[in-house]
């Protein structure tokens, strides 16, 4: 979605692409969009526009409200370093860039942008941050795991919402589209 507000995109059975989303039988962890991208994500929108053969790949949202953790981890001063992001080739992202983990709000309260796939930890701290961070949210027992039906739409602020997919069961036929629309707060 580099540039755009939008993309539509299918996972399938087999995909020989480098990304994460369109690897069907693996667990896609807990993330924000836009980590990567100088582009600002205040809100996504993911819609399921259809699937066929699909078993499995439920939803999983966690609010940084309802996150055991929170307050541990986006009080750890690692966290609000700048950490350096990357992409992949197949994100069409020729830069990288460097922001905290953990922010705060116009009111104070912490706000995170984070995805396991993209970090480049400038030393053994910031890596082993990472690792804490990454344990902590999946094993977080607040987490809400859900099938969402096809015409369904998840509308989240990024800044307080994760999102992430649990692993499909296996199926030469498995096919799944999305729809996933990105925006900023008019202010």
């Amino acid at each position: 979605m580099t540039g755009k507000y939008y993309a539509r995109f299918s996972v399938k059975h087999q995909d020989s692409s480098d990304s994460y989303l369109r690897k069907a039988y693996t667990n896609l962890d807990l993330h924000t969009d836009g980590t990567f991208v100088k582009e600002k994500t205040d809100w996504i929108i993911m819609t399921k526009m259809e699937e066929q053969n699909v078993g499995g790949g439920d939803s999983v949202i966690l609010h940084l409200d309802d996150w055991e953790h929170l307050e541990d981890l986006s009080n750890d001063p690692v966290g609000q370093e700048n950490f350096v992001w990357g992409s992949p080739k197949s994100k069409n992202v020729d830069y990288k860039v460097e922001h905290p983990v953990f922010s705060k709000d116009r009111d104070g309260k912490p706000t995170i942008s984070y995805i396991d796939q993209f970090p480049e930890p400038k030393n053994m701290k910031q890596g082993l941050f990472l690792q804490k961070l990454s344990d902590a949210l999946e094993e977080s027992k607040n987490k809400v795991v859900f099938p969402l039906p096809v015409g369904s739409t998840i509308f989240s602020n990024n800044y307080f919402w994760l999102h992430g997919r649990k692993p499909f069961i296996e199926h030469s036929g498995l096919s799944r589209e999305l729809l996933r629309i990105r925006g900023t707060f008019f202010s």
